[in-house]
């Protein structure tokens, strides 16, 4: 099977967060690969990966990295493909990769989701596999249609939890 997304994390210590973004896919039958690749210790295969990305079939990357978060914006200068970027939480919060991210030039455009937001940036994935893909529009509207249920089931079970001044 030839994946449709890539998901790049900088090192494998960001699969915790990433592995979101997979299980996500994974659940929408969504063919996907996963890497490592950082933009300051691989910067070569960075390019290369990013350049060959569409020729092998891939039609959306997302890319995490925390820290100076440099490997979605050095992916996205290297391919016309969307890439969404997922920032890393560890020094200062994640706010110095969310921003580092979302501050990209004019013309290298990166989607960014929030902080440790790999799942949103698989789902972002989706939505735009979707457009094309009919089959995986309907999934995704199940999944949407889910979300709701769980809130719905969920303030059911709430009205039951009692407290003595509790009046709803």
């Amino acid at each position: 099977m030839t994946p449709k997304v890539s998901i790049i994390m900088g090192s494998t210590s960001d699969l915790p967060v990433m592995e979101k973004a997979a299980k996500l896919l994974d659940e929408m039958g969504v063919y996907f690969e996963m890497n490592a690749l950082s933009a300051h210790r691989t910067p070569v295969e960075v390019e290369l990966f990013a350049r060959e990305a569409e020729g092998r079939g891939i039609r959306v990357i997302i890319a995490g990295a925390g820290m100076a978060a440099a490997l979605p914006g050095v992916i996205a200068a290297n391919t016309t493909l969307p890439v969404i970027g997922v920032p890393i939480k560890g020094m200062l919060d994640g706010l110095d990769a969310l921003l580092s991210i979302v501050q990209m030039p004019p013309g290298i455009p990166v989607a960014t989701v929030g902080v440790n937001g790999a799942q949103n940036a698989g789902l972002l994935a989706v939505e735009m596999l979707a457009l094309s893909d009919e089959a995986l529009a309907q999934r995704l509207k199940a999944y949407k249609e889910s979300l709701k249920e769980k809130i719905v089931k969920a303030n059911a079970e709430l009205a039951e939890v009692h407290y003595d001044y509790k009046v709803s």
